[in-house]
């Protein structure tokens, strides 16, 4: 199984949000994973957003991200440029969609010319519902 990893799941699994040990799941079941460069963003905005408020020590966000080195280090990631931008910049079946969305979905969809069938693994009703309209299939967590 190839699986696109969108930043809402990983999240979730770092945090320990009530979904987040089935995306996790599947993320190491899966055959190949890939993801934008994007979701590195994410991650770590997310993380020191909870250490500055306090919700995260200094050492509990370190091993977090420690957590999600270890993990990605077997992901394919996708950088954001070239075709990936070139598909960002046109419409989606859903639209409005949000500027990060779309270099989500448009990695998905580059992504696709290289792992067969991929699916989707976002908590983003927003993407999945475009990655949905677009033919792919959501990844069960």
């Amino acid at each position: 199984m190839n699986v696109y990893a969108e930043s809402s799941a990983v999240v979730a699994w770092l945090l320990g949000e009530a979904n987040g040990d089935p995306a996790h799941d599947l993320l190491e079941a899966a055959d190949n994973v890939y993801c934008s460069d994007l979701l590195f963003v994410e991650c770590e905005r997310a993380l020191i957003r909870l250490e500055a408020a306090g919700a995260l020590s200094t050492a509990e966000a370190g091993a977090r991200r420690a957590a999600l080195n270890r993990e990605a280090s077997f992901w394919i990631v996708c950088r954001i440029e070239g075709e990936v931008v070139e598909r960002a910049r046109r419409p989606f079946p859903r639209e409005p969609v949000r500027s990060l969305d779309a270099l989500h979905l448009a990695t998905l969809i580059v992504g696709a010319s290289i792992f067969t069938d991929p699916e989707i693994l976002s908590f983003d009703d927003r993407i999945r519902e475009n990655a949905t309209a677009l033919g792919f299939a959501i990844a069960a967590a």
